[in-house]
């Protein structure tokens, strides 16, 4: 059985990709029956599409792999925490479980009193440390 952690992993492989591509570096797959069923990272600039979150990218790459709409049985791991809109989809797709890296204060689901579908587990803070450090290095470079 494989962990969180392991799992994580994986999530900042993609936000590294994100990272090459001058993206932010977030990154995220979706995993059932511990098989990694999808794999994203931010493609905002790369499309000029504000809605290519990774978790968006992620969710239509899952549901097009198990040929329907919902996520029940599967898990996303997402380096940072999702955004409202975000969050509105994984709910609307009544994915089991997110597991989320760092948390975002200013724009991530929490803080604005949200939640997703009723039965789906969150879990915060696995690999918090690397999954900040991604995101708090790339704008320390923009600027």
């Amino acid at each position: 059985m494989f962990t969180d952690d392991y799992f994580m992993r994986m999530a900042l492989q993609e936000a590294d990709k994100a990272l090459e591509k001058d993206e932010v570096p977030i990154g995220c797959i979706i995993v059932s029956n511990d098989r990694v069923i999808a794999r994203s990272h931010n493609l905002m600039e790369t499309l000029t599409d504000v809605t290519a979150h990774a978790e968006m990218q992620a969710i239509t790459s899952a549901a097009n792999f198990l040929g329907g709409k919902y996520l029940q049985n599967c898990t996303l791991y997402v380096t940072l925490e999702p955004c409202v809109m975000c969050s509105g989809a994984l709910s609307w797709s009544q994915i089991s479980k997110v597991v989320i890296g760092a948390r975002d204060e200013q724009r991530g689901f929490i803080n604005k009193g949200l939640s997703l579908h009723p039965k789906t587990e969150v879990v915060t803070g696995v690999l918090e440390k690397e999954c900040s450090e991604i995101v708090k290095d790339f704008f320390k470079n923009k600027r």
